[in-house]
């Protein structure tokens, strides 16, 4: 059993399932050939059965009261009458002329009414005969036999053909079975080829190729489903990539900018007292710029909020407490809020706290000196809105990507992740965040909680 079951684990799929479809389709061949033998065997016999009785009928009426005697004595014919003879129930009584079929202890029960009639093969003048015993008066019984010679040859035959037939199923069974397994399996065929070649060659660009006017059937949802799955994957690498080389890019000028403040500071016997200051300025501004980086980074790679830290958050709160916040770190912008009701969303505090955050950092960042930054909370929608130079229309598709800058930011501080982190925790969320141009100038960044 261990074998057998290690051999299936080693075969294809292909050729299991070609195995089973075709060992089911050759069971049923040689059971309806079996079937059908034992049909015609059954008629042969029954067509010969019943000519005996009819033989022996017309006997029975033919010589009723007559003694033991052999009424037909030609048995070599194929054709009837034939062998016919009257039995008694006592040797004693047998004619004077032989029997020529064989008298039993059987037939002298039947001839004394101690046994029922019955049907028996028997051997007559060398050929193969079939027999019929039957209860003829009293204390007889009459024996009347058929060469069955036709009837055997016509089983023979008809067992030759059904095996020839079963053969043939066989065959046909075990080449349909191939041909349905193949067909029926390429598309699985497909998908491991491609999942093999993805695996060899990291490629997530590859796609199972699916035929045009295949049906839906449930392998073609696979392969559609696995070419979505390679396509979601493929996305995810080209992002993942994406944010390697833009984080390097980004790492490189304020680690460039260490080094040199590091190497200066090294020597710091030769600097002056206010190069010496300047140099640490420098290396701590650096240092908070690539620590805010690298955190920013750490809270882009997650996909979702921790579930243990959800708990429902009162939002207005929430907003005023960001909006105060905003106001110490940049004292030259005027932040104005408005909150018409108290709506509480279930979530994480400190993360829905870094999304406004990043928001009003965002508009203050774009806002000129005494602009101002209108903040509106309703039941449904959390508005941020600042009256700075605004964002292009060629820029507004991409102002929420990692480290995307348009051309007229790229002079500002900041890493470019301040967006894309905000839309992430919003998506975690359940959120919708978008970005557009306000009336009369500026930009509008909507947060929609339902």
């Amino acid at each position: 059993m261990r074998a057998h079951a290690g051999w299936r684990r080693r075969r294809p799929l292909r050729t299991r399932l070609a195995l089973v479809t075709s060992s089911a389709v050759a069971v049923v061949t040689l059971g309806v050939c079996a079937a059908g033998f034992t049909i015609i065997r059954y008629e042969l016999v029954h067509q010969l059965d019943l000519t005996l009785t009819q033989h022996a009928t017309l006997v029975q009426q033919q010589y009723r009261g007559q003694g033991p005697q052999v009424v037909y004595g030609e048995c070599g014919y194929l054709a009837a009458p034939a062998c016919t003879q009257i039995v008694p129930a006592s040797p004693s009584a047998d004619p004077p002329m032989p029997y020529l079929l064989p008298v039993t202890a059987a037939t002298r029960q039947v001839a004394a009414g101690e046994r029922g009639g019955y049907y028996s093969q028997v051997t007559v003048s060398g050929h193969p005969a079939r027999m019929l015993t039957t209860p003829f008066g009293s204390g007889q019984a009459v024996q009347v036999a058929l060469r069955s010679d036709a009837v055997q040859k016509g089983i023979t035959q008809a067992g030759e053909l059904m095996a020839v037939v079963a053969g043939a199923g066989i065959l046909l069974a075990g080449g349909l079975g191939y041909a349905v397994a193949r067909t029926g399996l390429a598309p699985v065929a497909r998908l491991t080829s491609t999942a093999e070649r993805i695996a060899a060659t990291r490629d997530a660009g590859v796609r199972i190729d699916l035929p045009p006017g295949r049906g839906e059937d449930e392998l073609t949802r696979l392969a559609r489903t696995f070419n979505t799955m390679l396509g979601a994957l493929e996305q995810s690498v080209t992002a993942q990539r994406r944010l390697v080389a833009d984080a390097s890019h980004e790492l490189r000028t304020p680690l460039t900018a260490l080094r040199t403040n590091a190497e200066l500071l090294a020597r710091s016997e030769r600097l002056t007292e206010e190069q010496r200051a300047r140099a640490t300025a420098g290396l701590q501004r650096q240092l908070r710029e690539v620590t805010g980086l690298v955190n920013d980074l750490i809270e882009l790679a997650r996909d979702e909020e921790p579930q243990p830290l959800v708990e429902p958050v009162r939002l207005d709160g929430l907003v005023e407490h960001c909006v105060d916040t905003a106001r110490g770190h940049w004292p030259a912008v005027t932040f104005s809020y408005a909150a018409v009701g108290d709506p509480t969303m279930p979530g994480v505090p400190a993360r829905l706290t870094r999304l406004v955050a990043n928001l009003l950092d965002n508009a203050a960042k774009f806002s000129p000196p005494g602009g101002a930054v209108e903040v509106t909370l309703t039941a449904h929608e959390l508005t941020v809105r600042d009256h700075g130079p605004g964002i292009a229309a060629e820029d507004l598709p991409y102002v929420f990507d990692r480290f995307y800058r348009s051309s007229t930011a790229r002079a500002l501080p900041g890493s470019g992740l301040g967006l894309a982190m905000a839309r992430q925790i919003a998506h975690a969320h359940g959120f919708g965040l978008t970005a557009e141009a306000a009336a009369g100038g500026g930009t509008a960044f909507r947060v929609m909680f339902g």
